[in-house]
């Protein structure tokens, strides 16, 4: 029994075959019309040749004409031996000669003579006796005889020397005998060039198949591998033309599924383990809150606490994720105004500043008097520096200074937070993935669950702005607020947002 093909291999097949048919109809519609070309154009040098040759032989056909005419004045030419004494020719000895002697050697040519008025008088094919035909002596042309078309060419010849009394020598080609001679010459070299070319054609396109149907094959089979879950699989389609070009897009394509697949599974992950933590403490003290285990009203009150501090944790954290989702699907909400973001600072700082007097932190804030309004929203902007300075104050070192800075910078107003990194330095690059952490050890519950500078990210790209995180050469850790200025309201500076320690 046969080894049955694979999908693959017969598709690969049904291509191939698809493309060697669409090759050899090219080739045949190719040939077809080059051979129509050539044959007009060889057609008509087959006929210009005609006429040509034509007008060659009509002169030596006149001299046999001539030669067998009986009269002839000068006494030292020699008269035909076929002439009969002087007074004695007539007509029909004349039209004797002319067919016994002068039309076998024509060649299938016709011959015709003509009178002065254009009457025929001789007709190696007899048709036109009697009937007028009007070609005349001169350059050669074309005439329809008998309902036919004829090469013609016509000499003329002094009247009166022959019984016939003829004036013009006509000879006739069928234009037919220069078609086929033509046809004859060029079927065969038609064939032989029509044979090398689709033997070449066939090759071309094995070749052409051969390098597109094995990348499209290999393609396909890594895109059904990504389709089945296989993330991981690429193709090793390579080169400078349109199939490697597609072949490294597949591989391009294949990385970001990949990346997207597993920051999937990181994400669902961390949103399990952070809700873990909580809803286990949920569990655990409402179940002795049920079960009446807890005996005072001490424990009872540290449990009830507990329960609620959780039960705010996971809230958070659900709202959270929505933000975060509503964001990256441009589903959230914006009202863009002009903002003064001196006055947004400093009203920001007075929230913070009970939290980060428990860390003895202090704060310097710097905003230049001239500093425009910003374009933005103001809760998404009151969101995004709540996280920013709410991460300063979770994460510097007790003790430390909190600088806030705006600049102008081009057409953007820059806001800065910097802070000491402390002993964990975070990597700026990772700030705002979710859930990560620059510590690991540090509880959830002390420092979030992670979640707050990604939806920052989020909302200043949303507002067309940028956020971003860097160290400067003193090793503190700065993070960037990017937003567009926005001129047309003029907004007032705040006169106390000049500084405050």
């Amino acid at each position: 029994m046969g080894r049955r093909l694979s999908p693959g291999a017969c598709r690969q097949l049904s291509l191939r075959l698809r493309l060697l048919a669409s090759a050899a109809g090219i080739v045949a519609v190719s040939l077809l019309l080059a051979g129509a070309l050539t044959w007009v154009f060889v057609r008509d040098l087959e006929f210009q040749s005609a006429q040509a040759q034509l007008s060659r032989n009509v002169i030596t056909v006149t001299a046999q004409v001539r030669h067998e005419e009986c009269f002839n004045p000068l006494p030292r030419i020699a008269r035909p031996a076929t002439c009969p004494r002087p007074g004695l020719d007539t007509p029909s000895d004349f039209v004797d000669r002319l067919t016994g002697l002068v039309v076998p050697t024509l060649s299938g040519n016709r011959l015709l003579l003509l009178r002065s008025d254009h009457s025929v008088v001789f007709d190696s094919q007899d048709s036109l006796l009697g009937r007028q035909v009007s070609v005349g002596a001169g350059a050669p042309g074309r005439y329809s005889l008998d309902g036919h078309p004829y090469f013609t060419a016509a000499q003329q010849i002094p009247p009166g020397q022959d019984p016939l009394h003829a004036s013009f020598v006509v000879l006739a080609q069928p234009q037919t005998f220069a078609a086929s001679a033509a046809a004859g010459e060029l079927a065969s070299r038609l064939l032989e060039a029509g044979g090398a070319a689709l033997v070449v054609a066939m090759l071309l396109t094995l070749l052409i198949s051969q390098s597109m149907t094995g990348p499209l094959t290999q393609l396909g089979a890594a895109a059904e591998d990504i389709a089945a879950g296989n993330y991981s699989r690429r193709v090793s389609i390579k080169g400078p033309g349109e199939i490697g070009m597609v072949g490294a897009a597949f591989n391009r394509m294949g990385e970001a599924v990949e990346r997207a697949r597993k920051a999937q599974r990181d994400f669902l992950a961390n949103v399990s383990h952070e809700l873990k933590t909580p809803l286990t403490s949920l569990i655990g003290f409402s179940q002795a809150l049920v079960d009446g285990s807890l005996l005072s009203d001490v424990e009872r009150t540290r449990a009830a606490t507990i329960v609620h501090e959780e039960s705010e944790r996971v809230l958070r954290m659900a709202q959270e994720l929505l933000d975060l989702a509503r964001v990256e699907a441009g589903s959230i909400s914006m009202h863009i105004t002009a903002v003064d973001l001196g006055g947004h600072l400093q009203q920001e700082l007075e929230i913070v500043r009970p939290r980060a007097g428990s860390r003895r932190l202090s704060f310097n804030l710097s905003v230049p008097d001239d500093i425009p309004p910003v374009a933005a929203d103001p809760e998404r902007l009151h969101q995004i520096l709540d996280n920013l300075l709410d991460n300063a104050v979770k994460y510097a070192p007790a003790g430390s200074t909190v600088n806030v800075a705006a600049r102008l910078s081009g057409g953007a107003v820059e806001t800065i937070v910097s802070n000491s990194a402390g002993q964990h330095r975070p990597d700026p690059d990772r700030m705002f993935d979710r859930f990560y952490r620059a510590d690991p050890s540090r509880s959830a519950a002390a420092g979030g669950v992670g979640l707050g500078l990604s939806i920052s990210r989020e909302l200043a790209a949303a507002m067309k702005g940028r956020l971003w995180a860097d160290f400067d050469d003193s090793g503190n850790l700065r993070m960037h607020l990017m937003l567009p200025a926005s001129r047309d309201v003029k907004v007032e500076p705040d006169s106390g947002a000049a500084a405050v320690a």
